[in-house]
């Protein structure tokens, strides 16, 4: 009898476990909640797709000359200074002329004295060749005075070439500007003496017209080949990081450049500056538009892989699910045309208005217990105070 009552009384025990854990069970996880499946939809509007190339660069000139002298010197006046606006043909400098004037005195006297000898050896030989024509003397003769007349002839032209070339060296003494524009800079000073060597020195460097400027951009190999003609810029320098300003690629230069191992090609930007803001030499910071849609249909990507739940797959290449008014879904064939990564154009199969579906999700509604308060375990002990279990002495 002992080892049959030993077997109720586990059996017992492990009834009433199994019924707390149940009971435990359906309070937690079931009855309370139940679940509702709902879909994320959005409304299909116009809107920008873009996608862009960061780079740095420079602002520059659109056209920048250095103004050198092809003569040595010193200088002897400057007429213009920083920042001075110049017009083309507007006297720069002068040099100090004595030493080209004497040089052009020197030419002009050898010129004079190279002349008259020519003209005595060409009369001695046209007479001399009238008498040989009439057998009248030496051949020999004849060939001296030749030779004469032709040697004096070569100094003449060669004395005449120095003459002009020393004219041309003093009008060198004058420095002009070759261009409408602003002085940028200027390298010398009134007394300085400057030597024109196997280079030419330069005196100024005139920038043409400020108000259209160009950002010379280095693009990483990794981008160049999305960058073209004509595509929208913005950039910003340093010196005003609360102005955008605008341009657009006008040239995609070949010359590769390595630094550091890292290959870069310059992108020509032409960047107008009608406000005279940006100033030669500014670091810009360049986003160029590579991809660039305004006023177009797109949709997530995200919407053109969804599946909802109970519905039978796509059976289109590509697709999207939009809601109709009543709440149903509808499988709708798209033709897409440029992504950002993000989003992606329809070109086809949407309009505006449509109401797009992008996703689902599943929200937690929780049911009304007549009294929720009142249920309790069967196998719990009942509180001193509950109803029918107050002791009386």
């Amino acid at each position: 009898m002992k080892k049959a009552t030993k077997t109720l009384l586990v059996v017992f025990a492990c009834i009433v476990a199994v019924a707390l854990l149940a009971f435990i069970l359906v309070k937690v996880f079931g009855g309370s909640n139940k679940s509702k499946l709902s879909y994320l939809t959005t409304t299909v509007e116009l809107s920008n797709i873009s996608n862009s190339v960061e780079a740095t660069g420079t602002v520059e000139p659109i056209k920048e000359v250095d103004v050198g002298t092809q003569v040595s010197g010193i200088i002897d006046k400057i007429y213009v200074d920083y920042n001075s606006v110049v017009k083309k043909g507007q006297l720069l400098a002068e040099l100090d002329r004595s030493v080209l004037s004497s040089e052009v005195e020197s030419s002009k006297a050898a010129l004079n004295s190279s002349k008259a000898t020519y003209e005595y050896q060409k009369s001695n030989y046209d007479r001399q060749k009238g008498l040989y024509d009439k057998g009248l003397i030496a051949a020999s003769d004849y060939e001296s005075a030749q030779s004469s007349y032709l040697g004096s002839k070569y100094e003449y032209q060669q004395a005449q070439s120095s003459y002009d070339k020393a004219v041309k060296n003093l009008s060198y003494a004058w420095i002009y500007s070759p261009i409408d524009g602003v002085v940028l800079s200027r390298d010398v000073d009134e007394g300085q003496t400057v030597a024109s060597g196997f280079s030419t020195p330069t005196l100024f460097t005139i920038a043409q017209d400020l108000k259209k400027m160009q950002v010379v951009a280095d693009v990483d190999e990794a981008d160049i080949g999305e960058v073209k003609e004509g595509q929208r810029v913005e950039f910003t320098v340093d010196a005003f990081p609360d102005d955008v300003f605008k341009g657009t690629v006008t040239q995609v230069r070949l010359y590769a450049t390595t630094t550091s191992n890292v290959v870069t090609y310059e992108v020509v930007i032409d960047a107008p500056n009608p406000d005279l803001i940006l100033m030669p030499g500014l670091t810009a910071n360049v986003t160029i538009y590579i991809l660039d849609k305004t006023d177009v249909i797109t949709v997530p990507q995200k919407a053109l892989i969804f599946q909802p739940e109970g519905y039978p797959d796509s059976k289109y290449d590509k697709s999207v699910w939009v809601m109709d008014g009543d709440g149903s879904l509808r499988n709708v064939e798209v033709k897409i045309g440029v992504t950002d990564g993000i989003s992606t154009e329809i070109t086809e199969g949407l309009k505006v208005g449509d109401r797009l579906v992008i996703g689902a999700s599943v929200s937690a509604i929780p049911v009304k217990s007549s009294d929720t308060s009142k249920e309790s375990s069967p196998f719990m002990p009942k509180h001193p105070e509950d109803g029918n279990n107050v002791r009386t002495k």
